[in-house]
């Protein structure tokens, strides 16, 4: 059984009101940073686990952002896992 570092990417729709995207958008601007256009907050989240395939493993987290880490009527989320030894 392999072990996998799945990294997790969980941001709001582009349809959801981002309030502290928007507010740190601002506050860069007002820093002198013109050139930011727009700014999206979310959460990186990493997950350590073992299973027999990267698919496996990949499909269990997917499993865990649909139940618990992300929530599907406001947040998207991208899953990406690299195997990293054995478990």
């Amino acid at each position: 059984m392999a072990r996998y570092l799945a990294k997790v990417y969980v941001v709001l729709k582009p349809t959801v009101l981002d309030a502290q995207g928007l507010t740190i958008g601002r506050a860069l601007r007002r820093l002198g940073y013109e050139a930011v256009e727009e700014v999206r907050v979310g959460k990186f989240i990493r997950i350590w686990l073992n299973d027999e395939s990267r698919e496996g493993a990949k499909a269990k987290v997917e499993e865990m952002c649909k139940r618990l880490l992300a929530n599907p009527v406001l947040e998207d989320f991208e899953v990406e896992v690299e195997e990293v030894g054995e478990g």
